[in-house]
């Protein structure tokens, strides 16, 4: 499916799941690593889950495959023979009852790299629990630094443990044990926890806290809307608008678009005893315009000020549509794959289409799997 990309020549097999595991193997997909995804018999029924709208499960071969049958189970171990890693997000203890842990699959292929994805961990006293984004960030004292002052923490939908803190730190993980496999012909087990993920995202607040310039008291730090200068702000329109000059120069040429003297209580930028007085005079300020109006003012500056785009919008914004960085791929809206590379691009991506088989009678024969027992496979719907 993946024409494109540094990963070029890469195989890695997919156990269907939700939220992070998908978006690592979407990740890897997207760079050129040939991705199959394995689901279960029913995927595509009517009145499942949309997948042609799925935009994680993008850029992928599928394999309809029922893991409950001895025969369904033995085809995925064969292709994870000939495959680089493998990427499951059960909790502890689900693929080894389906005969699919990484003890045989490591025994079939040493060279294999086994990511497992959970929230909490595979060991731990919280490692079989049920558990979502927000409990991981909960846990990892990340959620606690989310809000403002006052008022209870809010979730930054699932973005840090989910997707920040599990798929893109497993995509890494996969990468670095590849690599170091394909120096040693050696394989592993990475265990990938979103709350281990979510606590490194905040290293930065930890070492802020180690320094003492960060309080443990939500929405009075630079960083999470105690600042006047580190906010958002209602325009006249309803609209919204982000500031961020946090350094001197940028703070300076803030004020000058504004219109206002850097001289007494604004001078004194990062006195926090001024800061809630001066977020209510800049409220009072941003009201008076609207959220275009101010755009055009600050338009080229240095003033670190940006419109908050509802998605909507995002795509029709003249930076996005000039860098390209959303697609309309197969009638959905889409970021395009990132990072960018020089010399390797990645391809547009392609949305799953699965109903008709075509990956999975293609894939077995690849394994050299005869037509008769790729039929046997279908008749007793092991494979679909």
């Amino acid at each position: 499916m993946s024409i494109g990309g540094p990963l070029t020549g890469l195989k890695i097999i997919e156990i269907a799941g939700i939220g992070p595991a998908p978006f690592c193997a979407m990740m890897l997909a997207d760079h050129g690593a040939e991705v199959i995804r394995i689901v279960p018999p029913g995927a595509d029924r009517p009145g499942a889950f949309d997948l042609s709208k799925d935009i994680l499960a993008r850029s992928r071969k599928f394999m309809i495959v029922d893991l409950k049958q001895p025969s369904g189970v033995e085809a995925v171990r064969d292709l994870c023979i000939t495959a680089d890693g493998l990427i499951e997000g059960f909790r502890p203890g689900v693929m080894e009852r389906l005969g699919l842990g990484p003890e045989p699959l490591l025994n079939d292929n040493p060279k294999l790299v086994y990511g497992r994805m959970t929230g909490w961990g595979q060991t731990g006293p919280r490692a079989h629990t049920a558990g979502h984004d927000i409990n991981y960030i909960a846990l990892s004292g990340v959620l606690h630094c989310i809000g403002r002052a006052g008022e209870k923490p809010t979730p930054p939908i699932n973005l840090v443990a989910d997707f920040g803190g599990g798929g893109m730190m497993l995509a890494f993980g996969m990468l670095a044990a590849i690599l170091h496999a394909q120096k040693t012909a050696h394989g592993q087990v990475i265990d990938c926890a979103m709350v281990d993920g979510s606590a490194l995202l905040a290293s930065m607040i930890w070492s802020f806290s180690a320094q003492g310039v960060w309080s443990d008291q939500r929405g009075s730090n630079m960083l999470d809307s105690g600042a006047h200068f580190y906010d958002t702000y209602a325009c006249a329109d309803g609209g919204h608008i982000s500031i961020g000059p946090i350094e001197a120069k940028f703070y300076s040429e803030f004020l000058s678009r504004l219109g206002i003297p850097e001289t007494e209580d604004y001078a004194r930028q990062h006195d926090r005893t001024l800061w809630p007085s001066l977020k209510e005079r800049l409220a009072s300020v941003f009201a008076t315009k609207t959220r275009a109006e101010w755009c055009a003012l600050f338009d080229g500056s240095d003033a670190c000020v940006a419109p908050v785009l509802s998605m909507a919008e995002a795509p029709r914004d003249p930076h996005n549509v000039e860098r390209k960085t959303f697609v309309n791929a197969d009638g959905v809206m889409q970021p395009r794959p990132a990072p960018r590379f020089s010399a390797t691009p990645a391809a547009d991506p392609v949305m799953p289409k699965i109903a008709d088989g075509t990956d999975s009678a293609a894939l077995l024969r690849g394994l050299g799997y005869s037509e008769a027992r790729i039929n046997s496979l279908r008749a007793s719907g092991a494979v679909s």
